[in-house]
């Protein structure tokens, strides 16, 4: 999945320089030279420190990097995480794109870090979903990583998920179960199988047709959660899902539900403020 994030970062340096930066190219000297350095401006956890770099090289591969706090670190207002030397034009072309893309998954691990915090102690872990910004989703989902979460399905191909619709349009929980079965039988795949129910009535039809790997509980509330997994009895991987807010999650946890996923940890994140300023020589 390399070749995504190569593709984003060309894209991106597309859509900002164009035919070419004309506020730098106006002003500044092709062979000046400069320092600048990424400047903290609130506590958060940094992400994005492999991806800048990434970035520049890509760019000017002549640009020097000296890096002071890598990915996942806790970091405080004024801090610096790195600096960053060489040609001044290249330094200014990069500059926003490294920012765009540092404060987006600095704010998405900081959010995952206060999910995992909550949960210590219990032995749920955190899951993101397939609710990214087009275009983004590898580093949304690596700056969850970086955060402690874990990372669900990348994609619509590495796991079969049988949504609510999958199953209404399939003709109900055994037939999307067995048509699942008979597809990775067919294609030679080794894929995991998870489930979506939406009530018990579900999850009987689940429990006596077997052949999945993992159950999520759609909606359901913390007491009935509970009975949803005496039911399950370990039998298969848990995930709880819909309608749980940041206050309810503990609660949810102890009920000992494998997973939980929050799609608020990419959809609706917080960018964490920071800056890259020329340092003076």
């Amino acid at each position: 999945m390399e070749h995504l994030i190569d593709e984003l970062i060309q894209l991106a340096f597309a859509e900002d320089i164009g035919q070419g930066d004309v506020t730098t190219l106006c002003c500044i000297p092709p062979s000046a030279t400069g320092k600048s350095r990424l400047l903290i401006k609130e506590s958060g956890v940094l992400a994005g420190v492999e991806m800048a770099g990434r970035i520049f090289r890509r760019f000017d591969p002549e640009l020097k990097i000296t890096v002071y706090l890598a990915d996942g670190a806790e970091v405080h207002k004024g801090d610096i995480a790195f600096t960053v030397e060489g040609k001044i034009q290249s330094l200014l072309q990069t500059e926003r794109l490294v920012l765009n893309m540092m404060q987006r998954m600095s704010g998405i691990a900081t959010t995952t870090r206060r999910y995992v915090r909550e949960l210590e102690g219990t032995h749920t872990r955190i899951l993101d979903t397939r609710k990214t910004t087009p275009g983004m989703r590898m580093a949304e989902k690596e700056a969850v990583r970086i955060g402690g979460g874990v990372n669900h399905r990348i994609g619509l191909f590495d796991m079969i998920l049988l949504k609510d619709n999958h199953v209404d349009f399939a003709g109900g929980i055994q037939q999307a179960i067995l048509c699942a079965r008979h597809y990775l039988k067919e294609k030679g795949k080794s894929l995991k199988v998870e489930i979506e129910v939406r009530n018990f009535d579900e999850l009987e039809e689940v429990l006596n047709t077997g052949g999945v790997d993992r159950i999520l509980l759609d909606n359901f509330t913390i007491d009935d959660t509970r009975e949803a997994l005496r039911r399950i009895a370990g039998r298969y991987e848990t995930e709880s899902s819909g309608g749980i807010t940041f206050e309810t999650l503990r609660a949810y946890a102890q009920t000992g539900v494998d997973y939980i996923s929050v799609g608020a940890l990419t959809h609706s994140v917080q960018s964490l403020d920071m800056s890259l300023k020329a340092v003076e020589s």
